[in-house]
């Protein structure tokens, strides 16, 4: 029973504090240095959201540093295509980012900076869209720019990576896990995946099912026969992977 409510009382703590900035405390025998933006962990703000890279990108390291005034980062925000609650979230910035923070030595913040950015670079959505199989990613439901260059960055143009459709719909994750021992069977979600593909597919899944007819007849006919969402959606993404593995 103890256990139980310790685990109640941290749960609560995780909820209350998921989708707010990450403070860190400082320590005065760490040896570090004034406030920085390198460690603030911004709101969440959608998958697709046109601003979602604009905080690794302005705190990528030391170097790359966000405006001081919230006049600049107002700005920053609108530029990156920010349209709502730009006051309140320059607000909450401004105020985040002059906390003390955790300092790593400076080659090393360097580096990580470096390749943030590299990593920013490969999911421009103008680059995204010079790419021969941009045509064929963008055609499917549920797929644009930003989910696009996601799914292709993980998966990559290499067309020899995977030997068959199976093997990427495992390594997304949505192909389940298959045990037999003697007469039980068991079959589980795989938990072993690339999770920022997998995050990808949620949220590719979630749009397919929700605005167009023939997904959303496709995760209906699974929740007809049972399954739940989580399951149904899963189905749908590995079907769409499938297509994809083929159209490529």
């Amino acid at each position: 029973m103890l256990f139980r409510g310790l685990r109640r009382q941290s749960l609560r703590r995780c909820r209350s504090t998921s989708f707010s900035p990450r403070r860190r405390k400082v320590s005065p025998a760490s040896g570090s240095r004034s406030a920085n933006a390198y460690s603030i962990r911004c709101r969440p703000t959608g998958n697709t959201a046109p601003d979602q890279w604009l905080c690794p990108a302005r705190q990528a390291s030391p170097v790359f540093r966000w405006p001081s005034s919230k006049a600049r980062i107002a700005s920053a925000l609108r530029r990156a295509g920010r349209t709502r609650y730009i006051d309140a979230t320059t607000a909450e910035l401004h105020t985040a980012l002059r906390l003390p923070q955790l300092r790593h030595p400076e080659l090393v913040e360097q580096a990580m900076g470096r390749q943030a950015l590299a990593l920013l670079a490969t999911l421009d959505a103008e680059a995204f869209r010079q790419h021969p199989d941009y045509a064929i990613i963008t055609s499917f439901p549920g797929l644009a720019d930003n989910a696009g260059a996601r799914v292709l960055a993980e998966i990559g143009d290499d067309r020899n990576r995977f030997a068959d459709a199976r093997a990427l719909k495992a390594y997304a994750g949505p192909a389940p896990i298959t045990r037999a021992s003697g007469r039980s069977i068991s079959v589980t979600f795989r938990r072993v995946k690339n999770d920022r593909l997998a995050a990808a597919g949620w949220l590719w899944a979630f749009i397919a099912a929700t605005h167009r007819e023939p997904a959303k007849a496709h995760y209906r006919r699974r929740r007809d026969h049972g399954d739940r969402h989580s399951t149904a959606r899963r189905h749908l993404l590995n079907r769409l992977l499938g297509q994809l593995y083929h159209c490529l």
